[in-house]
């Protein structure tokens, strides 16, 4: 089974305003309501590629009922342990500028913390466990390494993608996959990086900490995958950018989607630099059929 951990979801309520004018009453054109938070991204990635898991994580309120509902809807399977709270709700405003309002994670208790960990701990070594997202001001920073150590015994494959300091604390811990922007690799160690030799070489320094696999995205120019013997290089697609919201969390899932059936990780890489660019290039998170579209514009290479 693939597992997705998502810690901090929540609604995404998109709101199109023409011409926002702050501290005046503003009329909406246009609104939408979806499943946020970048775990559940993945799962829904992964049931358009034709892949099923089931997302974990912390839930409440009306709010959380809405997710579960949607998740139901397109028949993903969900173990989130209810929290007292209501599930967060993130504003995201387009007008002639585009604001973004997050709203403010539940608290979440030892109990119910304890209560997520014995779901890891019956995990096996034929899962996959997707750690996805930031984490909330309610959970330590430190939480994604304590939940690694709950799966460490089982054998279970871990894929990470998170940043700032949760980044930092996952990385002695040794995932299975990592997925930085190469603004975050260079956060990581403290420098700038903005050429492929630079993330060639501080990726390559993550391998050498014990990370079997890195994948570094790098927005327009494509992205670079990193392990002991070698490094690709996947260009980007061509096409008119829609949304930058889950492209790369759909790297991630076509990745998965991929590595599950075949273990080849060249093929693995191409579909992620697929599934990310058709989501770029959709309203809303890439479909089976625009992946396989691109797919041929995504020729892998060694650098």
């Amino acid at each position: 089974m693939i597992y997705t951990c998502t810690l901090n979801p929540a609604i995404d309520y998109f709101v199109q305003v023409d011409h926002f004018k702050a501290g005046e009453l503003n009329h909406v054109k246009a609104d939408r309501k979806m499943a946020g938070g970048k775990g559940i991204n993945v799962s829904r990635v992964l049931k358009h590629l034709g892949q099923d898991s089931k997302c974990l994580g912390f839930i409440g309120g009306f709010t959380g009922e809405f997710i579960k509902g949607k998740l139901a809807e397109e028949s993903i399977e969900a173990d989130f342990v209810p929290v007292d709270g209501d599930t967060r709700i993130n504003v995201k405003l387009k007008s002639d500028t585009e604001t973004e309002i997050n709203g403010v994670a539940p608290q979440i208790t030892d109990d119910q913390l304890n209560a997520l960990f014995a779901k890891l701990n019956q995990m096996t070594a034929e899962d996959i466990l997707v750690l996805s997202g930031s984490v909330p001001g309610t959970l330590p920073v430190t939480i994604y390494k304590e939940m690694m150590e709950h799966v460490r015994t089982s054998g279970a494959k871990v894929v990470v993608d998170t940043s700032g300091k949760a980044f930092r604390e996952i990385v002695d811990a040794k995932p299975f996959l990592v997925k930085p922007n190469h603004h975050e690799l260079g956060e990581y160690f403290g420098v700038t990086i903005e050429t492929f030799d630079e993330v060639k070489t501080y990726g390559k320094k993550l391998v050498e900490k014990g990370i079997d696999h890195v994948i570094v995205s790098m927005g327009g120019k494509g992205a670079i995958y990193i392990d002991k013997d070698e490094y690709l290089y996947a260009p980007p697609a061509k096409g008119e950018l829609k949304n930058s919201v889950g492209a790369g969390d759909s790297l991630v899932a076509g990745f998965v989607s991929e590595y599950v059936v075949s273990g080849d990780f060249r093929k693995a890489f191409q579909k992620g630099a697929a599934s990310g660019s058709a989501t770029a290039f959709s309203v809303d998170l890439c479909t089976k059929e625009k992946v396989e579209e691109l797919l041929p514009q995504i020729e892998i290479s060694n650098i």
